[in-house]
């Protein structure tokens, strides 16, 4: 038997509190240290070493005491409780709590203040991203997403001219005093356009020039821009010209750019906001896998949340005045004032949790009710050939040809009154489509609007039968204030004075007369726009990706405003990859492949029989077609028993 050291040499019990913190009631969690084996053959020699040790360290080993009366936590990772956990098998082990996790992005007491604004758009900011986290930062348009995204990897201020107080930590690092291209290989950076931030001309050329200019040699370069193709799935345009490529392909060679420098940390602003939703997914899935295959951390700002919020690990609100909530997903989402369509079913149905999944609602509405019973409704419920429309638009064998490339050839006739979807994956012909019907492209075939040609009259008799608010909003954008851009739409349009301000402040985009159009956000660039074509109230009114940029009360705006506008007898033609939206907003739904007409129908008919262009309550109520948390609301049976 071992021997066993004098009671004054022995370790002290921990004090019965103590112990109970640590979810166990003993008196002495620990035996009396036994030193030594008869067994061994210097057993002795040990012996009075380890004696020596243990006497030579009591006052330290009382200290150690005192504090763990205080904090018992650390016990559990000693070299004496290791030993007790082997000693002593048929014993209860010691549990602790978890260790907190470090986090590796740390905002402390940040204000970042626009130049010449007296306002912070951010006040105070505190709060942490872990390790290898998927955090969604979300808020309404505005609010200041793009601005945090941009401390991250000190572009704000560098670039913006904006005043930050406090820090902002990535690894321990404060990145406020660094450079931006100092931080290029620990933080990522990918913006709303990435086509904008290409340097290059083709694929490989683009993921190599980071690393040129960190000064890698070439052997670690090409073994990384093979490893990066792989890894993103691109290799087969790897040779391919990057303006040729779809939006979901540009923007996976821009992430892909960004990380063949081997960052910790990615910071994407937007990155599905202008992609269809088969490239959002092929875009997410490698998100995704970055984050739990590689363990790299994303850091993203996305307006239509229901892509995202089902891989999100944790995300941060900014309600708009200044602060910042950080926080796991689903409880930022019943807090939030922005809420994706199933943080809206789930409110609708009175779950104590946000659902963040289709998945997780479906799950939910078997499991926890309220039970809802959803009447069969008819697929030609809605239809655009209601009696009394009469035809606002008629063309026949409208073609537009880019060389020996056909990009779109349709046949169509669009009623008065009637607000269509045009949908398609990237690369359909959807804008052609609405640049043929403005006039804008060269095109063959006939086209008549309210029996006038738009591509041989005048640009003033133009605008009163067609307008087009494109897909880049900020080119149609040339004054020096807003203001001037409302009072030029005025007389442009022939319209009251205060007409555009009017609908400009009906889509919520609180925007002073004395602002910088450049100044603005994506979102408000795209609303000033929209309230300067929607002035002159034309027939028929073409929309190219009308909700990039907007959140959801915005959105919510946009289809008051747009059915207004066909109440009162214009054709709204919305071309989107919004399929929520197009589910709230339309009533025909026509999508294009390769600049044909594979679809047309009624809105519900088409986007039910769809599982890529179904909105998320089709999803989870599926198989009844049912589009809209409002048509599920007006549903609910409470304690009604299911069919």
């Amino acid at each position: 038997m071992a021997r066993r050291l004098p009671a004054a040499d022995r370790v002290r019990p921990v004090p019965v509190g103590a112990a109970r913190l640590r979810g166990t009631a003993r008196r002495d969690p620990l035996p009396p240290l036994a030193v030594g084996s008869p067994r061994t053959p210097d057993g002795g020699v040990r012996r009075r070493r380890a004696r020596h040790r243990i006497v030579a360290h009591l006052p330290l080993r009382r200290a150690r005491r005192d504090e763990l009366a205080a904090d018992p936590r650390p016990l559990a990772h000693t070299a004496v409780a290791r030993r007790h956990r082997r000693a002593r098998p048929g014993r209860a082990r010691l549990r602790h709590p978890r260790p907190q996790e470090a986090p590796l992005i740390e905002f402390d007491r940040v204000t970042i203040t626009p130049p010449d604004a007296t306002t912070p758009v951010l006040e105070d900011v505190t709060g942490t991203i872990r390790e290898s986290d998927l955090c969604v930062v979300i808020g309404r348009t505005g609010t200041g997403k793009s601005t945090l995204l941009g401390a991250i990897n000190a572009l704000v201020p560098a670039t913006t001219g904006s005043t930050l107080s406090g820090g902002v930590r990535v690894g321990g690092v404060d990145v406020t005093a660094r450079r931006p291209r100092d931080l290029a290989d620990v933080i990522g950076f990918v913006g709303q356009n990435p086509l904008a931030g290409f340097v290059t001309d083709v694929v490989e050329d683009e993921i190599a020039y980071g690393m040129e200019q960190l000064g890698l040699d070439p052997v670690t370069m090409r073994k990384r821009v093979e490893e990066t193709l792989d890894l993103m799935g691109i290799a087969d345009l790897r040779r391919r010209p990057l303006v040729e490529l779809s939006g979901g392909q540009q923007q996976r060679v821009a992430i892909a750019a960004v990380l063949a420098a081997q960052p910790r940390v990615l910071v994407l602003d937007e990155p599905t906001s202008a992609l269809d939703p088969t490239a959002a997914q092929d875009v997410l899935a490698a998100i995704t896998t970055l984050v739990h295959d590689v363990g790299l951390t994303v850091v993203l700002a996305e307006h239509r949340l229901e892509r995202v919020m089902h891989a999100a690990d944790s995300a941060i609100w900014l309600p708009g005045d200044g602060r910042a909530v950080f926080g796991p997903t689903a409880a930022i989402l019943a807090e939030a004032d922005v809420k994706p369509p199933l943080a809206q079913l789930s409110d609708a149905l009175g779950w104590p949790t946000v659902a963040t999944s289709v998945r997780a609602a479906r799950r939910k509405v078997a499991a926890e009710g309220p039970h809802v019973v959803l009447p069969d409704l008819p697929r030609e419920s809605v239809s655009w050939r209601a009696e009394g429309l009469t035809s606002v638009l008629s063309a026949t064998d409208l073609a537009v040809r880019y060389g020996d490339l056909v990009a779109v050839n349709v046949s169509l006739e669009l009623q008065a009154g009637t607000i269509v979807a045009l949908m398609g994956r990237n690369g359909s012909g959807k804008s052609s489509l609405l640049w043929a019907l403005q006039g804008a492209v060269a095109s063959t075939g006939t086209l008549a609007i309210d029996a006038a040609d738009p591509r041989t009259v005048s640009d003033a008799e133009a605008r009163r039968l067609v307008s087009l608010v494109p897909q880049s909003p900020a080119d149609l954008l040339y004054l020096p204030t807003v203001g001037d851009e409302l009072r030029q739409a005025d007389t442009e349009s022939t319209a009251e004075p205060g007409t555009t301000r009017a609908i400009l402040d009906r889509l919520g985009a609180d925007l002073p007369d004395d602002r910088n159009p450049r100044d603005l956000s994506e979102g408000q660039r795209l609303a000033l726009v929209l309230a300067i074509q929607l002035a002159a109230r034309p027939a028929v009114i073409c929309l190219d990706e009308p909700t990039r940029g907007l959140d959801y009360q915005m959105k919510s705006e946009l289809t008051r405003i747009v059915s207004q506008l066909a109440a009162d007898g214009a054709c709204v033609v919305i071309s989107t990859h919004d399929v929520e939206f197009a589910a709230q907003t339309t009533e025909r739904c026509i999508v294009l492949a390769e600049g044909d007409i594979v679809a047309d129908g009624p809105t519900r008919t088409v986007c039910c029989a769809s599982p890529a262009f179904s909105p998320q309550v089709a999803k989870v109520f599926h198989p009844h077609d049912v589009l809209t948390v409002a048509e599920v609301r007006d549903a609910i049976t409470v304690g009604a028993a299911r069919p």
